[in-house]
């Protein structure tokens, strides 16, 4: 369903891409197989009959949604039909699922501080060329899974956010989906630390709503309680990194308000390559974001259909996680230093060795004692590939691509002792030239990760919104989105396409466009 991180993963890998999946939501229990999980939306003044209504029934509510008269519940199979019936519903429907979805330069100093790297996308969504100095008077919310409020590259920044009885406070971050997405919006612009975001002088405004935990998934009861306490907390902004297959009422009702209320919400396509029309990305009160791969091309994990809306960055990129829950790979061979790819799985390790041709991996070969095992990509697993050399007595592994480019490899639940890492195939080749040199391989604990996915693409979008509308406060949120629909880099069939809808999101374009036309042209 996703496309696999190719350069670094964590606990979710890239993005938790799937679209429908079942699950827990914070300490929830998954209802049992007679029972059923629904959302109720009941007449205004009616909460407490409704409970009852509910206890009597044996059943359990689960989850009050602010903000509405609507609540979760989980009843028994056989009582839902008596609950429609009941005088004081309006409607009843499924509580569905909600998952999220998850290349740079050296600062030259200008406009950033020296020492940072800055992720591609920055400059392709031109937010360098934009100031974000009157960002204090926007506010993104970011609803996702929370928010390392310890990181270096985010400690600073005028934060505030949620407690939820299922996920925690708002400031951790167990599954760094969050984390990521934040740091795309407002990493720190500080000298000689970590990378740089949209918003990156530390002026916006950020609220933080936690609706995944550690399992990684919500309900959209969940979801639409999330939307209100964004607009209760005066967000502009919305950014959702998430989604799901099926539409919701209630869910619809909550975005709907908040539009109508001038708020802009984002929400990411989707990344299962087809067709398929997500929520609430799919709502017409919601801007759907589409990936883009640094080359501008469309990422064929992106979900493409006619709600796509606009596309910005979301392959390979560089955001913050919590800290020391990325992991960063180095690799050097004789006088030459190579960038590889982290393998999921590896330890924490460094190893230094003569490099050694290892062909496939697929038996073991005790000439590679006491050296580094240069690996082709293909036939047998990478957990196989790593134990063969680690059981012929080598130090360290170096699996290289068979196809062009990088590749992201996972070990899976295979222990190995030794560091591996991923190669591209130009750089086997390379290495290939280079056997009985000294190789170092080396896999660490990082503050940093590269990810993949709409959900990488959303945050950029999200953010330029409200960098483009800190310079016009008097326009609504409606008038930013056409802003930045009009100025959007087109790509792909000329017009808006299923691909890349209206194009490329590009910060400069829309705040000249604003400048010189006024609102929503």
């Amino acid at each position: 369903m996703a496309s696999k991180d190719s350069r670094a993963s964590t606990s979710i890998n890239i993005c938790l891409a799937a679209l429908v999946a079942a699950g827990v939501f914070g300490s929830a229990q998954a209802a049992a197989p007679d029972t059923t999980r629904v959302i109720v939306a009941f007449k205004p003044g009616a909460a407490a009959k409704v409970k009852a209504a509910v206890g009597a029934a044996r059943g359990a509510v689960k989850h009050e949604i602010f903000g509405m008269n609507a609540m979760a519940i989980e009843v028994p199979n056989a009582a839902l039909k008596g609950l429609e019936n009941n005088p004081n519903v309006e409607y009843i429907e499924e509580d569905v699922v909600r998952r999220p979805f998850a290349l740079t330069t050296p600062s030259t100093g200008t406009p950033y501080a020296s020492g940072q790297s800055v992720p591609y996308g920055i400059k392709m969504v031109q937010a360098d060329q934009v100031s974000d100095s009157l960002a204090a008077n926007r506010k993104v919310c970011i609803i996702d899974s929370g928010y390392d409020r310890a990181h270096e590259d985010l400690s600073g920044n005028n934060v505030t956010g949620e407690y939820d009885a299922g996920t925690g406070w708002w400031y951790t971050d167990e599954n760094h989906h969050g984390t990521h997405v934040a740091g795309t919006v407002a990493a720190i612009n500080n000298s000689g630390t970590g990378v740089v975001g949209v918003n990156a002088n530390q002026q916006l405004k950020l609220h933080i709503v936690k609706v995944f935990g550690k399992d990684g998934w919500a309900y959209s009861s969940s979801l639409a309680t999330a939307a209100n306490k964004c607009g209760a907390a005066g967000a502009n902004v919305i950014s959702m990194s998430l989604g799901g297959a099926r539409a919701s009422k209630t869910e619809q009702k909550a975005f709907d308000t908040q539009y109508a209320n001038g708020v802009l919400s984002v929400a990411a396509a989707g990344n299962d390559g087809n067709r398929i029309v997500s929520y609430p990305a799919g709502y017409a009160s919601v801007m759907s974001i589409g990936a883009l791969d640094e080359n501008r091309q469309w990422a064929t994990f992106s979900q493409y259909n006619s709600k796509v809306e606009l596309s910005a960055p979301g392959v390979g990129v560089l955001s913050t996680v919590p800290m020391g829950g990325g992991i960063e790979a180095a690799l050097s061979v004789g006088s030459a230093t190579y960038a590889p790819g982290a393998m999921e799985g590896s330890p924490l390790k460094t190893a230094t060795g003569p490099l050694a041709d290892f062909g496939i991996g697929d038996k073991t070969n005790s000439a590679v004692a006491g050296k580094v095992c240069l690996i082709q990509r293909g036939t047998v697993d990478f957990a196989v590939k790593v134990q063969n050399c680690q059981n012929s007595g080598g130090l360290g592994a170096i699996v290289y691509n068979n196809v062009a480019g990088a590749f992201g490899g996972t070990l899976g639940t295979t222990a190995t002792s030794i560091p591996s890492v991923t190669a591209t195939d130009a750089d086997g080749a390379a290495m290939l030239k280079q056997l009985g040199q000294s190789a170092t391989v080396s896999v660490k604990a990082a503050n940093y990760a590269y990810y993949d996915g709409t959900s990488m693409a959303t945050p950029h979008v999200a953010a330029v919104a409200a960098l483009v509308w800190s310079f016009a406060p008097t326009c609504t949120g409606a008038q930013i989105r056409t802003t930045l629909n009009n100025s959007a880099l087109d790509l792909g069939p000329a017009g808006r396409d299923t691909k890349y809808g209206f194009g490329l999101v590009q910060a400069k374009a829309a705040h000249d466009r604003i400048k010189s036309l006024g609102c929503g042209k």
